[in-house]
């Protein structure tokens, strides 16, 4: 169908246009339009104008050769207004991807419900809620925010696995400023409100933040590629894996409350250039992303000494936990990397739930099937041991670095709770000589894996240099794993 597209209307705001973007999302000349000659006429309101192909293109074509479909809302076509067969359009594409167990793409560019259509409007965005929802956990489901997305509109996004946000053009809230000023009082923008760096920092409703539309286009189609298709595992693979890794035993510091960046440790593991972090910006004290070990992909979880030392808080157990969720929706394995002191300890935390968020963490390593694999590269303390995909959380194998701590907690808190008595008896050098030697006994005791490793919960002591070729052994030895399944209709996360 011949369409005479407005380009400059996008343009001249420093946008692109909906169908500029599906073709640098899509390899060259792939895409197939399907629906073009729907539009909104005679479908509520005969008197209303024609509206081309009613304000979204739909269809399907490749990235790197892996067939995925497409939505692009137009907002040059009346704001890019949804209404019943808009809404039906993305519906129909979505169905499709499901029943072609292919990726969906979701470019959105909305001013959001077409209030000429009324309910009919809202039953566009139903019908889109009840396939994004079907989609969950059986194809890739991606949401590119490169515009408007506000009231009914952001559950759609919201729904799907991962979100992209543009600097200064991305645009997401339930009720605009206009809205809030009214009801609250509180005068905001809508950059403030809702723009790509509140989403992508503050609320951890974004996954990946970029300066610009063609750097976005660009990370999806790498997240695509990564995504693995029927099997995470190549045709091909070898009982060995190319080594790396030289520099890894010297990342971590001597003294073992210094920081450093975990993310040098899994550039080590694994396979070069081949690690894309998801979240970056939100709650930086877990590190989560893809990667390929022997080109075989990963789902990578790690603690970040780098940031808040790597405790767990609420939002940390919920970035990790709905990634784990993904990652075993798509039966690809986990890797987690574990160096934390414990969950994050504050009457704020606590008020605003820790327990029922750090429980989400627990549950969706617990009720992952896929290959499990734990490394303990410094500390595992007291519950954030056990929710960093322990062995009683069935992790098919747990390594332990040297100087890894498996303990309840640090040295220094746990004698002063055993010898508190004792400590409240001294007092001066007296007190301190006697609280050093408990702290330094404590430490040759107990700070240390030895326990664990005697008791089979820690499978054996790894030099750091030895991680990725063991990852990778375990990797092609467990491809074939079956876990045992309670048959239920769901477990009831909490959420």
């Amino acid at each position: 169908m011949n369409v005479n597209y407005n380009y400059e209307a996008q343009h001249s705001k420093g946008k692109l246009h909906a169908i500029e973007r599906i073709a640098l999302l899509l390899d060259k000349d792939s895409f197939c339009e399907i629906g073009s000659g729907i539009s909104n006429y005679g479908s509520c309101d005969s008197s209303a104008k024609k509206l081309p192909y009613d304000g979204v293109i739909t269809g399907h074509g490749t990235i790197e050769g892996k067939t995925v479909f497409v939505y692009s809302q137009d907002f040059t076509v009346n704001g890019g207004s949804l209404g019943l067969r808009h809404g039906r359009k993305i519906a129909h594409v979505i169905e499709l991807a499901i029943k072609n167990k292919c990726p969906i793409i979701g470019i959105n560019d909305s001013g959001g419900a077409r209030i000429q259509e009324g309910v009919n409007a809202l039953a566009g965005y139903g019908d889109i809620f009840y396939y994004n929802t079907m989609a969950s956990g059986y194809i890739p489901q991606i949401s590119i925010i490169a515009g408007a997305c506000a009231g009914g509109a952001v559950y759609s996004p919201g729904i799907t696995d991962f979100i992209f946000v543009i600097d200064n053009i991305s645009k997401m809230f339930v009720t605009g400023p206009n809205v809030v000023k009214s009801v609250t009082g509180q005068v905001c923008t809508a950059e403030e409100l809702g723009g790509a760096e509140v989403h992508a920092k503050k609320s951890g409703v974004a996954h990946f933040y970029h300066q610009s539309e063609r750097e976005c286009f660009k990370k999806v189609r790498e997240l695509v590629k990564i995504f693995p298709e029927d099997s995470v595992y190549p045709d091909k693979f070898s009982v060995y894996v190319k080594k790396r890794g030289s520099k890894i035993a010297n990342i971590i510091p001597e003294e073992s409350k210094k920081a450093y960046d975990v993310r040098h440790i899994i550039d080590e593991i694994v396979d070069q250039n081949s690690f894309l972090e998801v979240q970056e910006h939100f709650a930086q004290n877990v590190v989560i992303g893809f990667g390929k070990i022997g080109d075989i992909t990963v789902g990578i979880v790690a603690n970040q000494p780098y940031f808040m030392s790597g405790v767990l808080d609420c939002d940390s157990s919920d970035k990790a936990a709905r990634f784990i969720r993904f990652c075993d929706s798509f039966d690809i394995p986990i890797i987690s990397l574990v160096d934390v002191p414990g969950f994050m300890p504050s009457t704020t935390q606590e008020h605003s739930g820790i327990i029922r968020h750090g429980a989400k963490l627990l549950y969706a390593y617990a009720e992952a099937t896929t290959t499990k694999l734990t490394v303990v590269l410094r500390k595992a303390y007291g519950g954030a041991y056990i929710a960093m995909c322990s062995k009683h959380l069935k992790a098919d194998f747990v390594y332990a670095w040297p100087k890894a701590e498996i303990a309840v907690m640090g040295a220094e808190g746990a004698v002063q709770i055993i010898n508190r008595k004792e400590m409240k008896a001294l007092s001066g050098d007296d007190k301190k000589k006697f609280y050093d030697e408990k702290v330094r006994a404590y430490n040759d005791n107990f700070m240390n894996a030895n326990t664990a490793v005697e008791e089979g919960y820690v499978d054996e002591l790894i030099q750091p240099s030895e991680t990725r070729e063991r990852l990778y052994c375990d990797l092609v030895r467990l491809r074939n794993k079956e876990e045992m399944k309670i048959k239920k209709k769901h477990g009831n996360i909490p959420l």
